[in-house]
């Protein structure tokens, strides 16, 4: 974790107390129910939480000195409950393995960094609808392959990253319920020492479902769906990024990161406004789906349980949901803030002397009678003039000039088909589909 690119609520998650805490909770809620049954005195667990009730702090730095000496961090922090509660913490852990309160816990802090990351997408997309709204008719050209070709509204282009991001939303939802299992089954996951009402009473007090099996550990396939998620929305993330990377390049300009007041672009060159949230961006989204292969690799251990995993979620756990919550903040920054000029967006749409238009020509040059393969080089041909010229040359002009064209159309039905606003017919259509109404 970078504390540069990292937010408090989602990095509070992943610090050491929390993850004790968790571990506490799990272990005396398991402990009571285990008194219910009968297997332990009920005093074990009422010991637990009258010590819990007087909100102790949790030594940290104490808990990693016993580890020292036991190299194993669940063992050192039983010792250290133990040390701090006296003699009814050894019912503590009965019938249970590391891995059901290690996996549990993972559950737990993946739901709860799911949720963050659910409200930080509810505001993106309403972000994301007041700029489509606002913009619902800002003419603009759209492009294929960084090409030219035809009209669309800037409106449009917020309104498809609505839409994905809504799509994200959705994939998120699914994945929170997939990982957010609670496994409490014991050694190779037989049930032989603890009853399974004992993880049926965990999963209710933490709010997760019961694992139906676990060999020991919680099927990590679950957790390779999770970081799979968070990849896709990262590579949304840095989709809308290039968006707008590419909107503010000079010779384009339609759009650009707000500039604050103060704010510099280069150490070198006093003119620059650079899009350096927007590449930042990119570069966070690269280190989110970095997480997507070990997650994947993660899904084959050996028979019920080995450790490769371990290591690599400490890393992935953290760095993935920490930056996934930086960027989707700063995005929705960038698209608040989003400076968007339409008349430099006019100026682009006509860059090209018309051309923009050119399959209206020919859709009604075939309309006409003319062949689909004439009425292409008809238009084509008066196209690359203009192409040729850099725009300077006008492709209506041109169309009105050459007799074969004006031989299947007249000038008024030429002219026609140059109507910016045809365009724009079914923007309304669009945008119920995306935003209902």
């Amino acid at each position: 974790m970078v504390p540069r690119y990292a937010r408090p609520a989602m990095t509070a998650i992943w610090e050491a107390e929390a993850r004790y805490r968790i571990w506490f909770e799990i272990e005396a809620h398991a402990t009571e129910k285990l008194g219910e049954l009968g297997v332990v005195p009920e005093s074990a667990a009422k010991a637990l939480w009258a010590w819990w009730d007087t909100n102790p702090a949790i030594d940290v730095a104490a808990i990693d000195a016993i580890e020292a000496v036991t190299k194993h961090d669940v063992i050192a922090f039983l010792t250290w409950v133990a040390e701090q509660v006296g003699d009814e913490a050894r019912f503590m852990h009965q019938g249970m393995t590391s891995s059901d309160v290690l996996d549990t816990t993972l559950s737990v802090q993946l739901a709860r960094a799911s949720d963050i990351l659910l409200e930080d997408l509810d505001q993106l997309l309403a972000a994301l609808k007041r700029r489509a709204e606002e913009h619902k008719y800002t003419p603009t050209i759209g492009r294929s392959h960084g090409i030219h070709a035809e009209p669309v509204t800037f409106g449009l282009k917020l309104a498809q990253a609505y839409a994905e991001f809504a799509r994200c939303r959705d994939r998120l939802v699914a994945a929170r319920a997939e990982i957010a299992t609670a496994a409490i089954s014991g050694a190779v996951g037989t049930f032989a020492n603890v009853d399974p009402a004992v993880e049926a009473h965990v999963a209710e007090k933490l709010g997760l479902a019961i694992e139906p099996i676990s060999t020991q550990v919680i099927p990590r396939d679950r957790h390779a769906m999770f970081f799979a998620v968070l990849g896709v929305i990262a590579s949304s993330i840095e989709r809308l990024a290039i968006e707008v990377r590419h909107l503010q390049r000079t010779e384009v300009l339609e759009a650009e990161e707000y500039f604050s007041p103060g704010q510099k672009g280069s150490s070198a060159m006093p003119h620059k406004r650079n899009p350096v949230l927007t590449e930042n961006l990119t570069g966070l989204a690269r280190m989110v789906r970095s997480a997507v292969v070990p997650a994947m690799e993660n899904v084959a251990l050996w028979h019920e349980r080995d450790i490769s995993h371990s290591s690599v979620e400490r890393f992935i756990g953290p760095d993935a949901t920490i930056t996934l919550d930086f960027a989707l903040a700063r995005l929705t920054g960038v698209i608040d803030k989003l400076l968007v000029y339409p008349e430099r967006m006019q100026k682009n749409l006509d860059r090209m002397g018309g051309l923009v238009h050119s399959q209206r020509v020919l859709l009604a040059l075939t309309q006409a009678g003319v062949s689909r393969e004439d009425a292409y080089r008809l238009v084509q041909r008066n196209a690359m003039k203009v192409w040729e010229s850099d725009g300077a040359l006008s492709l209506l002009d041109l169309l009105k000039a050459d007799p074969e064209v004006t031989a299947a159309l007249s000038p008024v039905q030429i002219e026609d088909k140059f109507d910016l606003d045809y365009h724009f017919a079914q923007v309304d259509t669009i945008f119920a589909r995306v935003f209902g109404g």
